[in-house]
């Protein structure tokens, strides 16, 4: 996209951004997480299993997931996310976590996420 110093034009993009935004959020199923320790580690923890058994990401029926980072919010398409986890299967990222460490997920990197 060329830089254009319009604000006509400006505005007409803006415009364009605020309708694919309003489409996203327009009876979509959108899984929200919120995990403190996010910032400090650098990592999200995205499950994936718990006790023996499928659950988060590999049941969610989410279009999308919003990971909420203090006062920011950030969306990702709940595939694009299933495709960044996918190589760390299988790796030390592919570890135990949550409450009683009873799931297993991978430790993803903040910076992967988008």
């Amino acid at each position: 996209m060329e830089y254009c110093s319009d604000f006509r034009y400006d505005l007409k993009l803006g415009n364009i951004k605020e309708e694919e935004l309003a489409e996203i959020f327009a009876n979509k199923k959108i899984e929200v997480k919120y995990d403190q320790l996010s910032l400090k580690t650098g990592n999200i923890f995205v499950e994936y299993e718990s006790r023996g058994k499928k659950s988060g990401i590999s049941k969610s029926e989410a279009e999308y997931y919003c990971y909420a980072f203090g006062d920011t919010f950030h969306l990702v398409k709940t595939q694009d996310l299933k495709d960044r986890c996918r190589k760390y299967l299988g790796t030390s990222r592919d570890t135990y976590g949550g409450d009683n460490n009873s799931s297993k997920g991978i430790l993803l990197p903040i910076t992967e996420l988008f």
